[in-house]
């Protein structure tokens, strides 16, 4: 009897904090996809949003196991109001940042219009994106137990062998900023780069290919919230 009380109460728990969190347009998206309550799955859904229907070409190693599944039960529900939360504050402290809550993960895109950018065939981080990237450090002090997946793009000029390389070192740009100017744990950090193959809109326009220049920043919860979040639903 007290497993099925608790069971009810955390199911009211779960349809409280979709209420309370329903106005944040990043939790919206997490009502729609993340499911987490119910669903056990891969990652798939966060790789699709990092490279739309371009799975599986270019890239550095395997990102799905990086990202790993999605927590489903009770502990999903913990997690995930814990990454809603995540996902608030970026929207608040960033504003001009793309943030998307997918299944148990919070996929934040920068774009030349968003707050982190590269000036032509160039790598290092330059005053506005250290900027922002300095507002998402301190997200990340603040949220301690996630693991952060940088991932560089770029759009169709150039060749591709030149293009792989050139995504990879901004994303490795920014990745060393996290690690090296902020003093964010290595062990948190994964790198990984997709050169010109995964583009979001038409490389044919300026606009589209602005939007192709892109990193996205993935969050993900690490084992330390998972373990604690199966802890708490057992109700220890």
């Amino acid at each position: 009897m007290k497993t099925f009380i608790r069971k009810i109460g955390l199911l009211v728990l779960s349809l409280c904090l979709v209420i309370a969190f329903s106005s944040c347009e990043a939790t919206k998206n997490a009502n729609n996809k993340q499911k987490g309550a119910v669903i056990g799955a891969a990652g798939g859904a966060i790789l699709g949003a990092i490279i739309g229907n371009n799975v599986g070409k270019g890239g550095n190693g395997e990102m799905g196991a990086v990202i790993g599944g999605v927590v489903g039960g009770a502990a999903g529900v913990i997690i995930g109001n814990k990454m809603d939360k995540n996902a608030q504050k970026i929207e608040e402290e960033i504003p001009g940042a793309e943030v998307e809550r997918v299944d148990d993960g919070i996929v934040v895109t920068f774009d030349e219009n968003s707050g982190v950018n590269f000036a032509t065939n160039k790598y290092n981080i330059n005053e506005t994106s250290r900027a922002t990237l300095d507002k998402l450090a301190d997200v990340l002090i603040e949220f301690p137990d996630t693991d952060v997946l940088v991932v560089g793009h770029t759009d169709s000029v150039g060749s591709d062998e030149y293009n792989m390389t050139l995504s990879k070192n901004r994303a490795q740009a920014v990745t060393n900023y996290f690690t090296g100017v902020k003093g964010l744990s290595p062990g948190r950090f994964n790198t990984n780069w997709f050169g010109e193959t995964s583009p979001i809109a038409t490389n044919d326009t300026a606009e589209g290919r602005a939007q192709n220049r892109r990193v996205n920043i993935v969050l993900v919860p690490n084992e330390k919230m998972k373990e604690e979040a199966q802890k708490e639903a057992e109700g220890n």
